[in-house]
């Protein structure tokens, strides 16, 4: 059903939602840079990245298991599924920092989800987001409003890759935290994309002046 070039990684889609550019930069440019957050949230996935099954009381854990589903064209590797005695299916994506302001974890975990019903053929209703700075889970219900937006953010990512351009730097709260910041130069391709549109401007309100005094002359 899809192409090679269609596929859409499942982290690209927390990429995208948290910032289109930071998903162009690493899934389209393959650019990726090292620092302290992303090394922390390296040393959180460093048990779950291990691919395990293990029995927890009556719970089956398996870690890193590949996932994919045919219908959406996503693929990945669910850090942790959780396969309960009463038959439920249960994903848990561990995140190094704090619950953050914005939905892209969830989304991650939706389609984490929808690649479990897809493969197991069974409804997944909730998964949880463990946060290691906190050592807690925070409970995700999958709702129906989350599976389309979590769709919506897959076919965009696909229209962008098509394009084959960059989304504009955003400049931003975000951009601080960033490791692609060096990468992206937000600051300075804002600062130069605001200078440009100066010079129109002052093309723009000075060609009427020039041509009104050619016509004088004349």
């Amino acid at each position: 059903m899809w192409s090679e070039d269609d596929l859409v990684m499942i982290s690209a889609i927390e990429h995208y939602s948290y910032c289109a550019r930071q998903c162009a930069l690493i899934h389209v440019e393959q650019v990726y840079d090292e620092n302290v957050f992303t090394l922390r949230g390296s040393m959180a996935h460093e048990r779950a990245d291990s691919a395990t099954s293990e029995m927890v009381g009556t719970t089956r854990v398996e870690r890193a298991l590949p996932i994919w589903s045919e219908r959406l064209g996503i693929y990945g590797r669910a850090d942790t599924v959780e396969f309960r005695a009463d038959g439920t299916l249960y994903p848990v994506e561990y995140k190094h920092g704090p619950r953050r302001q914005y939905r892209h974890d969830d989304l991650q975990l939706c389609a984490q989800a929808a690649c479990l019903e897809e493969m197991f053929g069974i409804k997944v209703s909730a998964g949880a987001i463990y946060h290691h700075s906190t050592r807690r889970r925070r409970e995700v219900e999958f709702t129906r409003e989350l599976h389309q937006d979590m769709e919506e953010v897959v076919a965009r990512i696909r229209w962008m890759r098509a394009q084959g351009r960059m989304p504009p730097p955003v400049n931003d709260a975000r951009c601080p935290n960033c490791s692609l910041l060096d990468a992206c130069m937000p600051a300075a391709l804002v600062a130069g994309r605001q200078a440009y549109h100066l010079r129109l401007l002052y093309v723009a309100e000075a060609l009427p002046s020039e041509t009104a005094g050619k016509g004088g002359i004349a």
